[in-house]
């Protein structure tokens, strides 16, 4: 059990270090569950949308709670979705722009719209103040594209 428990410690340590053991990277204050698992649970990675219809995201998460902007409860937080953009800076508040969509409202799914073309989409999650959790809950980046 122990070389378990150190092999999920030196591949969080590898995470929030760039895959660089001793070179840390800054990280949010909230504690995230060390099982929490972010995906998106729609669209799939490399489906093929029809351009002009709006896209339904749908957000999966599991052991770590959804709670809305501004509320503090242990092993929650709420949904970022990256459009387009890579991950921000894990010790600060994630940009609320067109590339990064906040779900303060506790929000598990959205609609979007995006133009014809090749784009990605990442989930982020974050705490009560918009900043990332330690260590940071983010699912893979999928590719979409719109024709």
């Amino acid at each position: 059990m122990r070389k378990l428990i150190l092999g999920a410690a030196l591949a969080a340590s590898l995470l929030l270090n760039g895959g660089m053991p001793g070179h840390a990277v800054a990280a949010g204050p909230t504690p995230a569950p060390p099982n929490a698992y972010l995906y998106i649970g729609f669209p799939n990675n490399n489906q093929v949308l029809p351009a002009g219809k709006p896209i339904k995201v749908w957000f999966g998460l599991r052991g770590m709670g959804v709670a809305p902007r501004g509320v503090t409860f242990p092993n929650s937080g709420h949904h970022h979705l990256l459009i387009d953009t890579d991950l921000p800076p894990m010790d600060k508040e994630i940009p609320n722009d067109r590339n990064h969509l906040h779900f303060g409202a506790g929000e598990t799914e959205t609609t979007i719209e995006l133009p014809p073309g090749k784009h990605t989409l990442q989930l982020l999650m974050a705490d009560d103040k918009h900043i990332p959790h330690n260590p940071p809950i983010y699912s893979r980046k999928i590719t979409i594209y719109v024709k």
